[in-house]
């Protein structure tokens, strides 16, 4: 987990928001992690972000089996193309039955998939190279967004 942690912090712009106690996130969401474009360094207003890590179980996210110690989740937007090209299937017509807390396989994220998300329940050998470039390839995209909503206005 540090190590995709460290390696989306590293990309030009990134901003990684990990919260912790006392800060202000709720406590739900202390321990995970949040990726955006955010080049001043601000957290992006009215933008999603383009990544995250979770470290347990949500309320209406409890598929993946995060609770038990050592278990997390990689989530990441990609676009249509690479939706299907990883899952076989597009992201608003997702059927297949898939086990969602199966470890090192990539696959529709078991709410958010049919908004073109797909995740990794802990990334290892068979799918850690992928989750770094899929998140790549999601920060250059939301580069490309903030680019294109702060263009100045043509005179």
């Amino acid at each position: 987990m540090e190590q995709i942690i460290t390696t989306v912090r590293g990309l030009d712009g990134a901003l990684v928001l990990v919260p912790e106690p006392g800060g202000d996130f709720p406590e739900l969401a202390w321990g995970d992690a949040f990726f955006y474009y955010a080049p001043d360094g601000q957290t992006p207003k009215n933008v999603q972000p383009y990544g995250t890590i979770v470290t347990k179980n949500y309320p209406d996210d409890a598929a993946s089996d995060l609770d038990p110690p050592g278990r997390w989740r990689v989530n990441v937007h990609v676009d249509r193309a690479t939706f299907q090209e990883l899952t076989g299937e597009e992201p608003r017509s997702i059927s297949r039955p898939r086990d969602y807390a199966a470890a090192d396989s990539v696959m529709p994220h078991p709410v958010y998939g049919a908004l073109g998300w797909i995740c990794v329940v802990n990334p290892g050998e068979r799918t850690t190279d992928t989750v770094v470039q899929l998140l790549r390839s999601a920060h250059e995209a939301a580069r490309a967004r903030f680019a294109r909503r702060h263009e100045p206005e043509p005179a």
